[in-house]
């Protein structure tokens, strides 16, 4: 061994032992450095966030009593197509110089970053030897390189805050009473997220629906039973759901009573408009609709994404409750799988899911880390690796794009393949979550392990949560 390796060996046993002694500060100086490394590669990039100039057009609108649907911003003529809530929140965005706009959009995003990985964890699991701050700072500095991530934060999109939203109620425990909330404000801001509510929902009917047959079955066997059916029936879920809703329509009334006319014109005309945000069958457009565009050489595709959007949601929804009505000991982060394969299915079968809407991207690539890490196999090892790394290739810019020109409608096998590929993945991961789903769901009963959230269950999402025991 030369006095080279010998330095060099010293140099990394030295920097493992400070890794292992101070693991908080390491991952909070690698966040940093990540994060400033972020910063001035955006900058240097001369990104745009011409989405963030649009929202604050889209204040400045509402206070000066403008028509909000006719509004045009930018350079690029851009439209406003979120709900009119969305419009209400922007109105502080008018205070700002577009200077400051920029910096506070990408503070903000950054720190929101950080609120992703953290709930994150909370959803899927934290390695048992390694520190919560640490794991989340972590996962944050690497996280954000993803294309969804950048191209969130190029655009200064909401990507993050929506994705935020939705997590913060899918982690809270059992019974929490504002467990609902996020998602319903988040579909007043972007309808998407309303997937959630109708996921909830069905769990809840159906866990509700296999407590009055338990019920009714044991008293049969043993007379009547303590309680009156109704009480039976209730359950979390269908709680969250119905808070969700609520919230949801409450943004939708606060709309209607502050701007009348853009909530009617919204509601009534711009709702139905799929194409109001742009050439369906852009490159950035990563669903299926984007994708049978692209390949069918039509910006409408009609009936073959009706098809295939109605055969992918009802597959991935199905998936979704069966899952989160599987227990833990069947299905290893059951919680984790349901929540991302509605996630996916509502960005499969939407008119229109830009790449930057993937954001959800860095809750399943962890995912499927942690089931890799928990198989020890080749394949899952592999498949988790790709997924990674296709998320952070950018791989859907390489094919020309341009949407003056449309050149999208006129792509080659192999451009429509480099344009496909969160569509790929999604089916992909839809795939193995329905194939994982399924087979937990046949599994023999053992009393030992419960059936479904009947038996021993997670009070949240998150690993390591505190379990509770109950009865149908």
């Amino acid at each position: 061994m030369t006095a080279t390796q010998t330095i060099t060996d010293s140099r990394i046993h030295r920097a493992r032992a400070l890794v292992l002694r101070r693991p908080v500060l390491c991952a909070a100086v690698f966040c940093l450095l990540s994060f400033t490394g972020f910063w001035i590669a955006q900058r240097a990039a001369q990104v745009s966030m011409v989405d963030l100039l649009v929202y604050r057009a889209e204040g400045w609108t509402v206070r000066n009593a403008m028509d909000l649907y006719d509004m045009r911003a930018t350079e690029h003529n851009l439209p406003n197509t979120y709900p009119p809530f969305a419009a209400l929140l922007f109105t502080p965005l008018t205070v700002m110089s577009t200077g400051v706009l920029r910096t506070f959009g990408t503070a903000v995003n950054l720190v929101l970053m950080v609120a992703v990985a953290h709930l994150s964890l909370r959803l899927i699991g934290l390695p048992a030897r390694v520190p919560r701050p640490a794991a989340v700072l972590a996962l944050a500095a690497v996280g954000v390189w993803c294309e969804p991530v950048w191209t969130t934060l190029r655009y200064g999109q909401i990507n993050l805050l929506v994705t935020a939203l939705v997590l913060w109620d899918l982690t809270r425990r059992s019974g929490h009473r504002w467990a609902g909330v996020g998602t319903g404000i988040a579909t007043g801001i972007k309808l998407t997220p309303g997937l959630f509510v109708v996921f909830l929902g069905l769990a809840g009917l159906f866990l509700g629906l296999r407590r009055l047959r338990a019920a009714t079955a044991t008293r049969r066997r043993t007379g009547p039973g303590s309680g009156p059916p109704s009480r039976r029936f209730l359950n979390d879920h269908l709680r969250r759901a119905a808070v969700a809703t609520a919230a949801f329509v409450l943004t939708v009334a606060f709309s209607a009573l502050a701007l009348p006319h853009d909530s009617r014109r919204f509601w009534t005309e711009v709702v139905f408009a799929t194409d109001r945000p742009g050439d369906v069958e852009g490159a950035g457009n990563q669903n299926l609709k984007g994708a049978l565009a692209r390949v069918l050489h039509t910006p409408d595709p009609g009936m073959w994404w009706l098809a295939a959007a109605a055969v992918v949601g009802c597959v991935g929804l199905a998936t979704a409750v069966a899952a989160q009505l599987t227990d833990d000991s069947r299905l290893p982060n059951a919680r984790a799988w349901a929540a991302l394969t509605c996630a996916v299915t509502a960005l499969m079968v939407s008119p229109v899911s830009w790449s930057h809407h993937w954001v959800w991207a860095v809750p399943m690539v962890l995912l499927l880390a942690v089931e890799a890490v928990r198989r020890r196999t080749a394949g899952w090892t592999a498949w988790t690796v790709v997924t990674g790394l296709l998320f952070c290739s950018f791989m859907v810019w390489y094919a020309p794009h341009s949407r003056p020109a449309r050149v999208e409608l006129h792509q080659n096998p192999a451009q429509m393949l480099l344009t496909a590929v969160y569509p790929l993945i999604g089916v992909a991961f839809l795939g193995v979550a329905a194939y994982l789903t399924a087979r937990a769901v046949r599994r023999p009963w053992r009393p030992w392990e419960g059936i479904g959230t009947l038996g021993r269950q997670r009070t949240t999402a998150g690993a390591g949560a505190e379990r509770t025991y109950a009865r149908g």
